[in-house]
């Protein structure tokens, strides 16, 4: 029997994010890239929020950083984190100057370290959602 239970990590997918979830399911990360100042930023959305050009492109992400911090989560009343406990919870840092909030996997906490290089994995939350997770390098 599916649970009805309210889920708390599915996004509102908006027509101006579509491209981006779109691009997750089949693998692929995207960043967005300001037409007009040139910055990249994360998430994706439909204006720079370094200068507020609405001229903003979609580029893929290269996939690898470094992992910058993360806390291994034991507690976590909220459907569906409650069924995945422990888990870590983490922020990298993409080689195109990003930082992303993410879930690392394959990896125990003893065997992180801050700096350490990373790589982008997907994983589908859902039928209409999938993630970006990282695992270190190589794994």
């Amino acid at each position: 029997m599916a649970s009805t239970a309210p889920r708390f990590d599915l996004p509102t997918i908006e027509a101006e994010t579509r491209p981006f979830w779109d691009a997750l399911r089949q693998g692929v990360l995207m960043l967005g890239r300001c037409d007009s100042c040139a910055r990249i930023h994360y998430y994706p959305r439909p204006m720079c929020p370094h200068c507020w050009s609405e001229a903003v492109t979609l580029v893929p992400a290269g996939g690898r950083g470094t992992l910058y911090t993360w806390s291994t989560v034991f507690v976590n009343d909220l459907p569906p984190f409650n069924a995945k406990l422990p888990y870590i919870a983490a922020q990298v840092d993409l080689d195109e100057g990003v930082r992303v909030t993410t879930i690392i996997t394959g990896a125990a906490p003893e065997d992180l370290s801050i700096g350490m290089p990373v790589e982008v994995g997907f994983e589908a939350i859902s039928d209409d959602v999938t993630i970006p997770v990282f695992s270190p390098a190589g794994s």
